[in-house]
């Protein structure tokens, strides 16, 4: 781990290309939009439906997905509290840095604890983090179990299940709530891209 002390020999760099150039380039604003919620609640389904609708409509994108990310960036980690706040930090830092690249970042992670999704939002500059929280029981989380992860939980064979037996922190102040119980998808993908155009990323006259 490195120390605080090390870092002052790590000088910042900075770039002669701006975020603000790449956003004239691209004709759109570069952010991040980060979907919370219960295993199942539908969290990469939509963020993928998100990106195909904007990519359709020339917008560059990235999904940074909760199961991808654990198979690399952040592969040597569990799932207890400490695990899971460094796996959102990592990934929050990770995500700033494709937002400066000009691009929009659609982040799909349970991120259980309310601290964790505010220290992300905190990394970046006021309009620029849209949190939005798939609400979705957990009786119908579990009755859809799209992975099976539930009753493996339920079992005792999974420890520190979001829900079972790790808390979820519901989001007090999200920028947009998907109830994706009774939502059809195409609902939901087009109150979520409502967001971002009511937010004027996408006007290429700003």
């Amino acid at each position: 781990m490195t120390r605080i002390s090390e870092l002052k020999n790590c000088i910042w760099q900075q770039a002669l290309i701006s975020r603000q150039d790449r956003e004239e380039l691209n004709g759109h604003r570069s952010c991040i939009v980060w979907f919370t919620g219960l295993s199942g609640a539908g969290k990469s389904t939509l963020a993928r439906g998100v990106e195909a609708a904007l990519h359709l409509r020339g917008i560059r994108t990235f999904v940074l997905d909760g199961d991808n990310v654990r198979h690399g960036l952040c592969s040597d980690l569990g799932f207890d509290d400490k695990s899971r706040t460094e796996n959102i930090r990592r990934v929050g830092e990770v995500a700033k840095l494709m937002m400066e690249s000009g691009a929009v970042v659609l982040a799909a992670f349970i991120s259980p604890f309310a601290g964790d999704r505010n220290l992300v939002r905190d990394l970046v500059e006021p309009g620029d983090f849209f949190e939005i929280y798939c609400k979705a029981s957990l009786a119908e989380c579990e009755a859809r179990d799209v992975k099976g992860l539930y009753k493996k939980a339920r079992r005792g064979e999974i420890k520190n299940y979001t829900g079972i037996d790790s808390p979820y922190e519901i989001p007090e102040n999200a920028e947009l709530i998907l109830d994706t119980e009774n939502e059809n998808i195409e609902e939901s993908i087009a109150r979520a891209i409502g967001l971002l155009d009511d937010a004027g990323l996408f006007d290429r006259d700003r």
